[in-house]
């Protein structure tokens, strides 16, 4: 098997919206990771640390998988032509064309969610239908070639379900094994309905302004 994954970056993005399911994708057998931006400088994430890409979006090959990480950062790609070109031309042929957290909104901005059942973070979901897309609740949710993936940590997740289609579940299994990943968080609060309401209001005001940032440049991008 070979397979070309390429990974959109762009400034403010959230760093493990990427590298979770980097780390899990870059372990099928055949995989060749690409990691696209515009140019070949450092891209800042959201929490300080600078990411490398290793080709720009005017050399980045075909691709067989895209996946498109989220952040704060969808709003200055949403409303760059360039970054949402890439995405239009590289997912029309991709095989399977997917995204983590708010990267689903990127998606709908360039057009690709048109008619699809999505998912994204769970502060951003009513704005799927805005982007085109059916709104769905679920962690990972698959329509067709189109898998999306929950908020942040809902990309390994996806990942998974992904390599598991791919390389078979043995396969994916061992991938799990040899990442360790055997999930037991001291909160069981890391979804809406089990969050405390205290928490969950002072997190939703807390998105409140990107939010409408982001409902904003969704609806210039597809006008």
């Amino acid at each position: 098997m070979s397979l070309s994954i390429g990974f959109v970056l762009f400034p403010n993005v959230t760093q493990l919206d990427f590298t979770g399911p980097l780390q899990v994708l870059n372990r099928l057998p055949g995989a060749t990771t690409h990691i696209a931006a515009k140019t070949m400088a450092p891209v800042p994430t959201d929490c300080g640390l600078a990411l490398v890409p290793t080709v720009t979006f005017a050399d980045c090959p075909p691709l067989d998988i895209i996946c498109v990480p989220g952040g704060f950062g969808i709003i200055g790609a949403i409303a760059d032509e360039e970054t949402l070109s890439f995405v239009r031309d590289r997912g029309r042929a991709a095989k399977y064309v997917t995204s983590v957290c708010t990267g689903a909104l990127v998606l709908g901005a360039a057009g690709m969610l048109e008619g699809k059942r999505a998912t994204t973070h769970w502060a951003y979901r009513d704005l799927l239908p805005l982007a085109g897309a059916i709104r769905s609740d679920e962690r990972v949710c698959r329509d067709g070639n189109l898998l999306t993936g929950g908020g942040v940590t809902a990309g390994i997740d996806f990942a998974f379900t992904l390599a598991a289609e791919l390389a078979g579940r043995k396969a994916a299994e061992a991938i799990q094994l040899g990442l360790e990943y055997d999930p037991a968080p001291p909160f069981a609060k890391g979804s809406p309905a089990l969050a405390a309401p205290e928490t969950l209001d002072n997190l939703t005001n807390r998105y409140a302004g990107p939010r409408e940032e982001t409902r904003k440049a969704i609806e210039r991008s597809r006008r």
